[in-house]
């Protein structure tokens, strides 16, 4: 689309329009922004609080149906970060008496600036990662109290079915670690344990705030001895 097509379809002149784009407009008109509005079918709001490009496919599509569920920016998967002096993305690490001041200050810079911060070696260089403790015994046999690191999943819809993820959620429920598959109707997700014990059960999508994808986990219980019923012996020979 030109700019004098885009112009002619909000009904502004394209000289105001080039002055806009080009950041000269430094306060359009309310009804400028309205136009806006209801071309990209975006609250104002979001328009002016959100950076979009880090927004993932499914919340996106989903605002601009107008889903209510999205329509306000602290539901918006917006991703604060905090760095080291070298500008190198530390892990930091949510602990248990942290989960409820998580939920709602995850997009506050200040806030995340004031979790404890780690530089794990190993990780890869690219994808922001961070580290939460588990609860209960859901998830054997990753113990109780590893700590899981996880890489933060921009795009949910990309994520493969059954894939470990820790899934913030939003209100009074818990942090969950379990296998996550996106429902073909894309406004649920399905999570399952790895104890067998504990029956699946489905989440909306509207009530997910972040989705951090399983990486590696440490803990300082040792693994069980394997039975040695389990074990295949073979002959020892020497070369």
């Amino acid at each position: 689309m030109t700019q004098e097509d885009f112009a002619e379809q909000l009904g502004v002149t394209r000289v105001k329009l080039a002055a806009i784009e080009a950041g000269r407009t430094e306060n359009p008109p309310a009804v400028d922004l309205i136009k806006f509005s209801d071309f990209f079918g975006l609250s104002i709001d979001n328009l002016f609080r959100v950076d979009l490009r880090r927004v993932g496919e499914l919340p996106l599509r989903e605002l601009e149906a107008g889903n209510e569920l999205y329509m306000k920016g602290t539901n918006l998967r917006v991703l604060a970060i905090s760095t080291d002096k070298a500008n190198k993305e530390n892990v930091e690490y949510v602990p248990v008496k942290a989960k409820a001041g998580y939920r709602s200050g995850y997009a506050n810079p200040e806030f995340i600036a004031s979790l404890p911060k780690f530089s794990v070696p190993g990780l890869p260089q690219t994808g922001t990662f961070r580290m939460f403790p588990t609860t209960g015994d859901s998830m054997l046999p990753v113990p109780e109290g590893a700590d899981v690191i996880c890489r933060y999943v921009e795009d949910w819809t990309a994520l493969k079915a059954g894939t470990l993820c820790i899934v913030i959620l939003d209100g009074e429920q818990d942090f969950v670690f379990k296998k996550l598959t996106v429902l073909p109707e894309g406004n649920k997700m399905l999570l399952e344990s790895l104890n067998r014990a504990y029956e699946p059960y489905e989440v909306s999508a509207g009530d997910v705030i972040e989705i951090w994808k399983f990486h590696s986990y440490f803990s300082k219980d040792v693994p069980e001895r394997v039975s040695e019923c389990n074990i295949s012996r073979k002959p020892w020979t020497q070369s």
